[in-house]
C-alpha cells in the first residue's frame, strides 16, 4: 500500500473560506431532505402502529414497527433523491457544480497536464478489453491532445493462457495504434489487495510522473473530448481531488442486460442529479471513468488493513468510497458531475452474474462500517455515504425479517387466542382493531414512493425533447411498465441473495474474486441450482400463508411468487434472442442503438488486430512459442533466471514441453516456464527444427495450413 512518507508533499488545497457558497448550499439542502424524510416516516409510522391490532403492544408488533421505521425511511430517502433531481434537471442544472460554475471559454482557456489512463484488468475478456482501451485511444487521438496522455493496461491475471494473450493483444495494438512508448503494459506476479493494490502498485512506480490519473474498469468506454475536459475541469478547480462521471450503460444484448440499459439511461439522469446535488464537493468515488489528482491521492488516500476482527480485518475490499473520504479529510473537494457526457460502462449479461458481483460489493459495503465509525476526522457527508452504500444491502435482511414477523403476527392472529391481557397485572383488556382502509392507504404510498420518480423520469424525458431516442412515447411508455414489473419480479431475488450475502460476510465466508462474465447466457442447470433455496422457501412460504388465511396469501403472493419462478426468470433474462427482439420492436431501445456511437461502433468493428487468426486454434502458449514476433515479444517481458534449484526445475519442464506439449504441465509450471527468457527461446528454436511427426512439428503444420486457408477465402 501507499504510506505518506513515501509520497511527495502536494500544495494543500485552497482554503475553505472561498467553498462557502456550496456548503452553505449543501447543508440547507441536506437539512431540507431530512426534515423530508423525518416527517414523512414518522407519519407513515404512526399508520403503521394504527393498523397493527395491538397497536404495538407486543413485541413482534414492536420489531415490525421499528423494521418499518427504517425501511420506509429508506424508500423515502431514494424517493426524495429523484424528486431534487427532477427539480435540478428542469432549473437547467445545478449552478454550484463544478461544469456549472465554468464557461466553455474558461475551460478551453485550460493548459492540458500529464495524464495517466490506467485500466486494472484480471481475468478479462481479450477482444473486449483491448478493443475498449483501443477505441479509447483513437478518440483522443482525434482531439488533437494525444500527447498528454499516456495509457496503462494493469493485469491481475493469473493464467498462463491468459496474460500471454493479454500481452500479445498489447504488441498488436500497439502496432495498429502506432503508440510504442505512450499505450503500456504491466502484469504484477504478486496481485496482493486486488484492484486497489493494482493502482497502488502503478502510483509506486510511475505516480509522480503524472498530474493526473483516468481509472478505467475493463467494460469502460470514454469519449476523447470527455478525458480532456475532465483534465481541463480538474485544472481549473485546483482544490478538487476526484472527480467522477456518471457511467452510461451500453452494449447490451440480453434481456437482462437491455433492462438494466434502459432503467440506467432513463432513471439514472435524475437520482444521479439528486443526488449530486446534496453531496456537491463532499461526492463519492466508484472506482472507474474518473480523474483522480495523483500526488494528492497518493499522500492522503493510503489504505491500511482494518483493525478489527473477522470481516473487520485485513485489505479494504471496496476501497473506492474509502479513498473518497480520505480525500476530503486531505482537505480536497470530490465531485460527482452527472453532465459529464459520453462515459460508459457496461452490465452483466445475466441475473447470475449480478448477483455473483453484489456479492464482492455486499462483503466490501459491510466493511465501511468499521471505517464510519472509527476512522478519525472524516467528514460527516462521507460517514453518511458509507451508511448509504451499507443499507444498499442491510436493507434486504431487514426486509425478510419484516416478512417473518409479519408473517408471525398473522398466524398467531388466526392460530392462537386472543389474548386481551397482553400486559401482566392489566385491569383492563386491550382489544384488537383493524383498519383495513388505513394498511390499503399505506401501502398504497409506498407504492407511490417507489414508482413516481420512475414517471418523472418520463416527464424529464419529454421535456428534454429525448422521446425519440426512446423509440417514441408509446414505447417509452411501454418499456417502463415492462421494466417496473422486471424490477418487482427481482426485487424478492435480490432480497433473498442479499440476505444470505449479509449473513455470509458477517461470518467471514472466504471471497473468490473472479473475473466477470460479460457474454455467456444462464444454463438451466445452473439457475435451478442457483436458485433452489428461495424457490423451496418461496413455495412453502406461499402454501402457509394460503392455508393460514386466503388474504394473507394474496398479501404475500408478490414476494412468494417471484421466489417461486426465480429460474425461470434468471434464464429468460440471461437470453439474446428475446433482447434482440425487443431491439427490433423498438423496446428498452436507447439512443446509441438508434443513432449509433463513435465509441460503440468502433468497439463493436472488432479493429483490434489480436493474437493472429489461428489463435482461435493453438492456445497463446503455442503461439508464443511458434510465432516468431509474438516469441520475442515474450522473451522481452520475461526474465533471466541464473542458476539454483529453481532453474534446474525450468530446465526439466523445458524439456517435458519440449517432448509431450504444454499440455501436460500444470497451470503454476507453465507460469514459471513461459516467465523464463531462454526457456522461450530455446523451446522456439527447438520447435522449428522439430520433425514432422512431433508433437511441435504437427503443431506447425496446422498453423501453416490454417493460414493458406485464411489466404484461399
Amino acid at each position: 500500500m501507499i504510506s505518506d512518507t513515501e509520497c511527495p508533499k502536494v500544495k494543500q488545497p485552497i482554503s475553505a473560506k472561498t467553498q462557502v457558497p456550496w456548503r452553505r448550499a449543501a447543508w440547507i439542502r441536506r437539512a431540507l431532505l431530512t426534515t423530508l424524510v423525518l416527517n414523512q416516516t414518522l407519519i407513515a409510522t404512526s399508520y403503521m402502529t394504527a393498523v397493527l391490532p395491538y397497536h404495538g403492544g407486543n413485541l413482534v408488533e414492536l420489531g415490525i414497527i421499528a423494521l418499518f421505521f427504517v425501511l420506509f425511511a429508506w424508500i423515502s430517502f431514494g424517493f426524495w433523491i429523484g424528486v431534487f433531481g427532477f427539480v435540478i434537471r428542469c432549473l437547467g442544472g445545478d449552478r454550484f457544480s463544478l461544469l456549472g460554475r465554468q464557461t466553455a471559454a474558461k475551460l478551453n482557456a485550460q493548459p492540458l497536464s500529464r495524464t495517466a489512463v490506467v485500466m486494472p484488468i484480471y481475468h478479462e475478456p481479450i477482444h473486449r478489453t483491448f478493443g475498449g482501451i483501443g477505441a479509447v485511444y483513437r478518440s483522443l487521438v482525434q482531439t488533437g491532445q494525444i500527447e498528454h496522455f499516456d495509457f496503462y493496461i494493469l493485469s491481475d491475471s493469473r493464467h498462463p493462457d491468459v496474460w500471454l494473450a493479454e500481452q500479445a493483444a498489447w504488441y498488436r495494438l500497439c502496432q495498429d495504434l502506432g503508440a510504442g512508448g505512450r499505450l503500456f503494459y504491466r502484469r504484477r506476479t504478486l496481485n496482493q489487495h486486488y484492484k486497489s493494490g493494482n493502482i497502488s502498485d502503478f502510483l509506486r512506480r510511475w505516480g509522480r510522473s503524472y498530474d493526473y490519473m483516468i481509472v478505467l474498469d475493463a467494460d469502460s468506454l470514454m469519449d476523447g473530448s470527455t478525458l480532456v475536459k475532465m483534465v481541463q475541469l480538474m485544472q481549473a478547480n485546483p482544490q478538487t481531488g476526484i472527480l467522477q462521471t456518471s457511467p452510461t450503460l451500453i452494449n447490451a444484448h440480453s434481456m437482462f442486460a437491455r433492462v438494466q440499459q434502459f432503467a440506467n439511461q432513463i432513471y439514472g439522469p435524475l437520482f444521479t442529479a439528486g443526488l449530486a446535488s446534496l453531496q456537491l464537493g463532499e461526492g463519492v468515488y466508484w472506482g472507474h471513468n474518473a480523474i483522480i489528482r495523483t500526488r494528492a491521492f497518493m499522500q492522503h488516500c493510503g489504505l491500511k488493513g482494518l483493525g478489527g476482527r473477522g470481516l473487520f480485518q485485513g485489505p479494504i475490499l471496496s476501497h473506492d468510497f474509502v479513498e473518497a473520504s480520505f480525500m476530503g479529510r486531505g482537505g480536497y473537494e470530490v465531485w460527482l458531475e452527472p453532465d459529464l457526457p459520453h462515459s460508459y460502462e457496461e452490465s452483466p449479461p445475466t441475473l447470475v452474474d449480478d448477483l455473483q458481483r453484489d456479492k464482492r460489493w455486499a462483503k466490501g459495503n459491510l466493511q465501511h462500517l468499521w471505517v464510519m465509525l472509527f476512522e478519525p476526522r472524516l467528514r460527516p457527508a462521507h460517514r453518511m455515504a458509507f451508511l448509504n452504500g451499507i443499507m444498499s444491502y442491510l436493507a434486504s435482511p431487514l426486509w425478510l425479517i419484516f416478512l417473518i414477523l409479519t408473517t408471525i403476527e398473522a398466524a398467531r392472529l388466526v392460530l392462537f387466542p386472543i389474548n386481551y391481557f397482553p400486559e401482566p397485572h392489566s385491569l383492563f383488556p386491550l382489544w384488537p382493531e383493524w383498519n383495513p382502509e388505513w394498511a390499503i392507504g399505506l401501502a398504497s404510498s409506498t407504492l407511490f414512493l417507489l414508482f413516481l420518480p420512475k414517471f418523472l423520469a418520463i416527464i424529464d424525458v419529454m421535456r428534454s425533447h429525448r422521446v425519440k431516442h426512446h423509440g417514441g412515447f408509446i414505447r417509452l411508455l411501454f418499456s417502463v411498465i415492462l421494466e417496473i414489473i422486471v424490477s418487482t419480479l427481482l426485487a424478492p431475488i435480490r432480497m433473498l441473495a442479499h440476505s444470505r450475502y449479509v449473513l455470509e460476510s458477517l461470518l467471514n465466508v472466504t471471497l473468490r474474486w473472479a473475473g466477470q462474465n460479460r457474454t455467456d447466457e444462464t444454463r438451466w442447470s445452473d439457475a435451478i441450482l442457483n436458485q433452489a433455496p428461495g424457490t423451496l422457501l418461496g413455495a412453502g412460504w406461499g402454501a402457509f400463508a394460503f392455508w393460514l388465511d386466503p388474504m394473507f396469501f394474496y398479501w404475500s403472493l408478490p414476494v412468494a411468487g417471484s421466489l417461486v419462478f426465480a429460474a425461470p426468470t434468471s434464464v429468460f433474462l440471461s437470453r439474446v434472442g428475446p433482447g434482440k427482439r425487443l431491439r427490433r420492436w423498438g423496446v428498452f431501445q436507447v439512443p446509441e442503438e438508434r443513432f449509433g456511437s463513435p465509441l460503440l461502433d468502433d468497439l463493436q468493428a472488432g479493429s483490434i488486430p489480436l493474437l493472429d487468426v489461428p489463435g482461435r486454434k493453438f492456445s497463446p502458449t503455442v503461439q508464443a512459442i511458434l510465432d516468431p514476433v509474438l516469441n520475442r515479444v515474450h522473451q522481452v517481458m520475461a526474465h533471466a533466471h541464473r542458476g539454483g534449484k529453481k532453474q534446474e526445475m525450468i530446465l526439466a519442464l523445458r524439456e517435458r514441453c519440449f517432448h509431450h506439449g504444454p499440455e501436460t504441465l500444470t497451470q503454476k509450471e507453465l507460469s514459471y516456464l513461459v516467465r523464463d527468457r531462454a526457456s522461450l527461446q530455446w523451446l522456439h528454436a527447438q520447435a522449428w527444427r522439430s520433425s514432422t511427426k512431433s508433437y511441435w512439428g504437427r503443431a506447425l503444420q496446422q498453423r501453416f495450413q490454417h493460414r493458406h486457408d485464411l489466404t484461399a477465402s
